[in-house]
């Protein structure tokens, strides 16, 4: 079997039960993973809908322009469908885009016009206003607009719907998916809920968007928006494709904890996806108690992780930004150690004795004590080296004549990716202590234990 083209390819993407990052939540959690489309997100269902739909209803011809307002997944599936059907394609974006959302666009032959995204929705330097404006200048042009283009949430009534009815066998019981436009949550949950009234939509919000106070108070609270870093989900906007008599509850997910919970998801799970994933797992876990033991909860992995690799899966930009305050250190490595003794050796012991502590107890380097400061360090190496040079000679030599410096001593604060530094080929050991005042050895393999 084979396909004729890339866009017979879209859709039927599996589903994949979620462990570690999911281990408080009762219910059992699968994960439709939308990274398997050819542009390796869900945009890619509704950008082709979009477009076929404006084929049969004659608003582009062939040859044409497709416009469109994106953050960079719907350009992709647009660009995609341009490709194989021989369009044009211009896309706006917002500057708070990950740079390889940008890059993939012109990948594919795609022209990105970055606008700025502190701006109001109507200001004509918005990313919505320059689509609107070029999709009127430039003739023979077909703005999608998938804020309000209804094909858009009918491609998930259509296809997103039936697959997880059919993957559960009709067991789901609840759906979490991140809010952007809105065509993904209100297309799947309008079929869902016709095959069962009981399924519970529940959709991931972020803060700064709108979309949870409206969705509770039916007010419109410009005192809601404020400029935030997740990528793809909220809006300061009501896009016609949200249905929100068809969303249940609304839960809002910080910046910060949707992106620990996109490197959970690939560190702990082996799946790498975006950042409103990230947010989707993170909401998902927040509302733990809504969920019980025979509960199937399906959460919506939108796009693929490829897209985050220069801010979300880059240290730095984290740092940066906070993102990074759980991350391990060198206390945490010392409360993982299995064995938290502290052998050491004073100066004036012999070499024999270094050697047969450090055989018995089954470590490969020891500090060098005087008086209960550490003056210098013994490796087994180092040790036996010695041994297996001087065989007939007396072993009772001082261990202070032949140890090594002293291992660096580092504070327990210190972020264990830092400890590059100090930690080498020819120094396999640091030194720290903790607020006790009691003394610890790290070793190499301690930090990969820990890790």
């Amino acid at each position: 079997m084979y396909y004729n083209n890339i866009l017979e390819s879209i859709g039927n993407t599996p589903m994949v039960r979620l462990n570690k990052v999911a281990a408080e939540v009762e219910a059992t959690v699968l994960a439709k993973v939308e990274t398997f489309n050819p542009g390796n997100s869900i945009k890619d269902r509704m950008a082709l809908k979009m477009l076929e739909d404006a084929e049969k209803r004659g608003d582009i011809q062939p040859g044409g322009t497709i416009i469109e307002c994106t953050s960079g997944n719907t350009g992709m599936g647009l660009a995609i469908a341009g490709a194989v059907k021989g369009y044009h394609c211009i896309f706006t974006t917002s500057d708070k885009q990950s740079k390889e959302k940008m890059d993939l666009l012109k990948a594919v032959g795609a022209e990105v016009i970055v606008c700025p995204t502190n701006v109001e929705p109507d200001d004509p330097r918005s990313y919505y206003s320059v689509a609107e404006r070029l999709s009127k200048e430039i003739p023979n042009s077909f703005w999608c607009n998938q804020y309000d283009n209804l094909s858009n949430r009918e491609a998930h009534y259509e296809s997103t719907g039936p697959e997880i009815w059919e993957q559960t066998e009709g067991k789901i019981t609840h759906l979490v998916v991140g809010v952007g436009t809105g065509g993904t949550i209100s297309g799947t949950a309008k079929y869902l809920k016709e095959k069962n009234p009981n399924v519970q939509i529940l959709g991931i919000d972020t803060y700064g968007s709108v979309f949870k106070k409206y969705h509770e108070t039916g007010v419109f609270d410009e005192k809601e928006i404020y400029p935030y870093i997740t990528e793809g989900i909220g809006e300061d906007i009501l896009p016609k494709n949200v249905d929100f008599d068809l969303i249940d509850h609304f839960e809002k997910v910080s910046d910060k904890d949707g992106a620990v919970m996109t490197r959970r998801l690939a560190r702990e799970e082996g799946i790498l996806v975006g950042y409103s994933c990230g947010s989707a797992a993170a909401g998902l876990v927040q509302m733990k108690d809504k969920f019980k033991k025979d509960d199937v909860v399906v959460v919506i992995f939108h796009d693929h992780g490829s897209r985050y690799v220069g801010k979300i899966f880059n240290d730095e930009w984290m740092r940066q930004r906070g993102f990074l305050e759980d991350e391990l250190r060198v206390r945490d490595v010392v409360a993982r150690k299995s064995d938290k003794n502290f052998f050491s050796v004073q100066k004036s012991e012999s070499v024999r004795s270094a050697f047969n502590m450090m055989k018995e107890n089954d470590i490969s380097q020891m500090p060098v004590m005087d008086n209960g400061d550490v003056v210098g360090a013994v490796t087994e190496s180092a040790v036996l080296s010695y041994l297996l040079e001087n065989p007939m000679q007396n072993t009772e030599k001082r261990i202070e004549e032949v140890m090594l410096a002293p291992f660096p001593t580092v504070e327990e604060d210190l972020l264990v990716t830092q400890l590059s530094r100090y930690i080498t080929k020819e120094t396999p050991a640091v030194i720290t202590k903790d607020r006790a005042g009691t003394t610890h050895i790290l070793t190499q393999y301690d930090i990969i234990q820990a890790i």
